[in-house]
């Protein structure tokens, strides 16, 4: 049985549950026994986060939004330590130097790095100011979220410390990680959020978004200034003051609900400007998206059911898709500017990080790199760190077995109609062929350097050499089945942007290959 099938998927999400509950339990110890001086400083309440986790359901330990948050709370701590360093020594250079290093290999999917080191040099004299404003700034918002998370046990929290109300900093600007929108509060995991009403909406712009919760027993106000907004009531019943924006579910699965997000919006610099409302025909698209894939290839629908829980739609230029390794679960995926062929493509591709994403939280696949950039990508034309060719590789042998079985479908006797019924052409056949010999070329070609990086390098770890064979297995069996599609891929109008890939590629292995 291999990494890629659903049953060791399965196993290892289990796994992952239980070990996110530990870790939280494991903060929280921290925090308390090492650090409760800068608990008490940050205005951490390690005891209201402990009762959240035993509320959560070992299923919601695997959710992005739990997961987001316990990672969030495991930077904070690192961060904390790190200023208890700052302050005890006297020459920071060296400390400065290394944490500047370290970003780039531990959270180089993050923002810490511009501000610790916002003009991209170690600055020593900088070093604790900056590192404390990014402590308390984390320590806001996991304080927020966790709110959110369960607004009625945090009620209920308050009234068994017997205190009359709890004053959270909150922030009510659009949230381009969690993709929510302004002027609303995203609750739980289910996707329900409040959305709230226009005067307090307003109320907020003249803030920047800027405002406190005020947790009592009795429910929660938005306060803004000297003026409280009463957004939820508990008591016999549940009474919220805020319009319910309902999730856009686009299927139940076993594992959950897939629920369609608001639209993140890309600026002309390709960096988020705002969350909008997605438009209805998005959804529609999607559930075509994905009764294509269930229809083409059941066992990567099956694979896109257990690891992707909730897709956001991003409308940026010259941005494809993308996805944390800290909210797993969450894909970005570009319906704009990308046909129902890419569409598919990319819910895969996206799915295919969380799966590599979930194999990395369970074993360390490989070491000593230091993030170096020595290995020439065939999809980015650039040299990338071993990280990069490991998930680039890794997710293009899931994009080869997709358009192997895309073809598969479409040529088949009922394929004409199935694939109009998916939004498809016969066009998209024959790019879906071209496309699958495309990545063959591309993942044997990074194959080869992965085998140098395990071998001469001794960069791959025995389980890292353990899942590039079994991808070198995989692909080997795509080339089997696709080899008889090779003449008709050279024959079509995409036969010359083949060997115009063939050869950079060979131009590359000539010219910037380490083997």
């Amino acid at each position: 049985m291999t990494l890629l099938t659903v049953e060791i998927l399965e196993r290892l999400m289990k796994e992952f549950q239980h070990s996110m509950r530990r870790l939280l339990k494991d903060l929280c110890r921290d925090f308390e026994q090492n650090y409760a001086a800068d608990v008490c400083t940050l205005g951490l309440q390690i005891d209201w986060f402990r009762r959240l986790g035993r509320s959560f359901t070992t299923a919601e330990y695997s959710h992005w939004k739990v997961v987001g948050w316990i990672e969030s709370l495991n930077d904070l701590l690192y961060f904390v330590d790190i200023v208890v360093q700052v302050r005890q020594e006297r020459s920071r250079r060296d400390i400065a130097e290394q944490l500047r290093a370290e970003f780039r290999e531990k959270f180089y999917e993050h923002g810490y790095a511009d501000e610790i080191f916002p003009e991209g040099k170690p600055d020593p004299r900088m070093l604790l100011p900056r590192l404390t404003a990014l402590c308390q700034r984390l320590a806001r918002e996991i304080t927020q979220e966790s709110v959110c998370l369960a607004p009625r046990l945090a009620c209920d929290w308050v009234a068994s410390r017997r205190s009359d109300a709890w004053l959270v900093p909150c922030d009510l600007s659009a949230n381009v990680e969690r993709v929510e929108l302004p002027g609303s509060c995203a609750i739980g995991t289910t996707g329900v959020a409040y959305e709230a009403p226009a005067p307090v909406r307003l109320a907020l712009t003249r803030t920047g978004g800027q405002a406190e919760w005020l947790v009592k027993p009795s429910g929660i106000d938005l306060l803004l200034g000297d003026q409280a907004y009463p957004v939820v009531a508990f008591g016999g019943r549940e009474r919220w003051h805020w319009r319910r924006l309902a999730p856009v579910v686009l299927r139940d699965t076993p594992c959950g609900r897939l629920v369609l997000g608001p639209t993140l919006v890309y600026g002309k610099d390709k960096t988020p400007i705002g969350v909008r409302p997605t438009r209805p025909e998005v959804a529609s698209r999607m559930r075509r998206a994905l009764a294509a894939i269930g229809s083409a290839w059941p066992e990567g629908d099956r694979l896109l059911v257990l690891l992707t829980s909730r897709i956001v739609p991003l409308k940026a230029k010259g941005v494809v898709s993308f996805s944390y390794r800290h909210r797993p679960g969450l894909s970005a995926i570009n319906c704009f500017d990308r046909d129902q062929l890419d569409l598919i493509d990319d819910l895969i591709h996206e799915n295919s990080h969380h799966h590599l994403n979930l194999l990395l939280r369970k074993d360390v696949l490989y070491q000593h790199d230091h993030n170096q950039e020595l290995f020439y990508s065939p999809w980015r034309r650039s040299l990338r760190p071993l990280r990069g060719i490991l998930h680039a590789t890794f997710t293009f042998t899931m994009g080869a077995m997709l358009f192997e079985r895309l073809v598969a479908w479409g040529s088949g006797p009922n394929g004409n109609a199935a694939w109009r019924r998916a939004g498809l052409s016969q066009r998209d056949l024959a790019r879906a062929r071209y496309r699958c010999f495309e990545e063959i070329e591309s993942v044997r070609y990074s194959l080869s350097d992965l085998d140098y990086a395990g071998g001469q390098l001794k960069w791959l770890t025995r389980g890292g050499k353990q899942l590039v064979g079994q991808l070198a297995d995989v692909l080997a069996q795509i080339e089997g089945v696709m080899v008889s599609q090779e003449a008709e891929v050279r024959r079509s109008s995409f036969g010359p942007a083949l060997q115009r890939h063939r050869g950079e590629l060979a131009h590359a292995r000539g010219t910037l290959s380490l083997i």
